[in-house]
């Protein structure tokens, strides 16, 4: 198959949706089949599909514009200057299909109307579903010809509209497996527990909540790998609240592994994440989970977890205390359900999609 993705975040952010999507680019390629990236970062040598650079502005540069329809964040500004160098560089009959997660400026440049055949094209919803299933503002010009729902929530609202498949986002299990703490490099006390956050300071996140809860347990350190326009307001709290036991950082994505490693208890806070690829990522590495706690989650870590409702910060002080407590019990289970999440077994369930959708 011929197969274009295309983001303006490829290889320039190594965040949740440019992993996933470049994680199953690079297994389809592996496998045979011609896989094409276009986005806005440099260059990698060693990616094993053709890489495309189309320039955009990057979207730190937006933080504080006005939010409008077809710009409600930053991002959208971002793809927004993306799309004119999309639209240069895409030559429809060069693909089988197209594949993005970017509404509304890239969905329109792939779906344009074209002389000949235009290619299939298929949304996947890293970044919500919204576009799907809206019909309001810039979200009824939405279309596609296969839609990949990274959720059961996703997939049971959107299923009897639209072409759809279940399939979640992964990890890489050669990366990322349990392994030597190595707290001195990233500047982390090796004499206290670590709870590690890999969340952006975004709303959303809830980073804030993770910092207040933590707070009230002596003698434990917070770690957060992140960043976002909240950087300050989250420096602020944590200087108030816990002096010298929170950690913002920022790390490369080859150290991940070493830093999930380096931690004693993951917390992720976000009570609308599509998927949540630091999850799998956790429990490859035998990390114990504290998240909040409803049936998206449980579908992704199971049953055994340290979920609570985190609403409640007493309950989810004690879910933390308890996963600290822990000392290794599950840990077993837990690398056993990682395994499913395999990159290598996801890459081929949208093998099997794309190969229908193209037939």
């Amino acid at each position: 198959m011929r197969i274009l993705f295309a983001l303006p975040g490829f290889h320039r952010y190594d965040r949740g949706a440019e992993i996933a999507l470049m994680a199953v680019a690079s297994e389809l390629a592996r496998g045979g089949d011609e896989v094409t990236l276009i986005g806005a970062g440099d260059p990698r040598p060693d990616a094993p599909y053709r890489y495309i650079q189309a320039p955009a502005i990057r979207r730190e540069r937006f933080e504080g514009f006005p939010a409008l329809p077809a710009f409600r964040n930053n991002t959208a500004y971002e793809e927004a200057t993306f799309a004119p160098g999309l639209a240069m560089r895409f030559r429809p009959s060069e693909y089988d299909l197209t594949v993005t997660c970017a509404y509304p400026f890239t969905n329109w440049t792939l779906r344009r109307p074209v002389l000949g055949k235009r290619p299939r094209h298929v949304f996947v919803t890293q970044n919500g579903d919204w576009p799907a299933y809206s019909r309001n503002s810039e979200y009824r010009f939405f279309g596609c010809d296969g839609l990949v729902c990274i959720n059961p929530d996703y997939f049971e609202r959107n299923r009897a509209r639209w072409n759809s498949a279940l399939i979640p986002n992964g990890m890489d299990p050669a990366r990322f497996s349990p392994g030597q703490a190595t707290h001195e490099a990233f500047g982390l006390p090796a004499d206290k527990p670590i709870v590690l956050m890999v969340s952006a300071l975004i709303p959303s996140k809830r980073v804030d909540v993770g910092i207040r809860a933590v707070a009230q347990m002596p003698g434990v350190h917070l770690v957060d790998a992140g960043d976002g326009p909240m950087r300050e307001e989250i420096d602020r709290l944590a200087n108030d609240l816990m002096p010298g036991r929170f950690s913002r950082i920022s790390v490369k994505p080859e150290q991940m592994p070493s830093l999930y490693r380096s931690a004693d208890v993951f917390l992720h806070l976000s009570k609308d994440e599509s998927f949540g690829n630091v999850y799998v990522e956790a429990m490859a590495c035998g990390l114990p989970i504290v998240a909040h706690d409803w049936p998206r989650t449980r579908w992704i870590v199971g049953d055994d977890e340290f979920l609570a409702d985190s609403d409640d910060q007493n309950a989810l002080v004690t879910a933390i205390r308890s996963a600290l407590d822990a000392n290794g019990v599950g840990r077993d289970a837990r690398l056993d359900r990682a395994k499913r999440f395999a990159w290598g077994n996801i890459a081929a369930q949208y093998r099997d999609f794309f190969s229908t959708l193209i037939r």
